[in-house]
């Protein structure tokens, strides 16, 4: 801020690619990529309490998508794709549901 001004700051496709096994249902618990994601959420909100012009915040991925360095092995979605079903269901991970509440809570203004 000192040296360039009071730029506005957009956060860009922040997420986390985990290996994941889905319950017998399709559902995955993917703790991990919440911790990682609300920690960079916290860090940008402090930065944001001291003074950064934060502007906007965008997760990536919604759905898991195909990586050019991990394939279809680790997923960055908070929706998970049967890849392996022609129909390619989706099925909403615990992220999705963590998100969707931040999202309608919306404590950031």
């Amino acid at each position: 801020k000192n040296k360039y001004g009071d730029i506005p700051v957009y956060i860009t496709e922040n997420g986390h690619g985990c290996y994941e096994t889905p319950d017998e249902n399709g559902y995955v618990v993917d703790d991990e990529r919440i911790d990682m994601m609300q920690s960079y959420i916290d860090y940008m909100l402090k930065a944001k309490a001291d003074g950064c012009n934060v502007k906007g915040y965008y997760a990536w991925s919604t759905m898991d998508l195909y990586s050019w360095v991990n394939g279809y092995e680790k997923r960055y979605g908070f929706v998970r794709i049967d890849f392996d079903d022609k129909e390619l269901p989706r099925y909403p991970k615990k992220s999705y549901y963590w998100f969707k509440k931040l999202i309608e809570e919306n404590p950031y203004g």
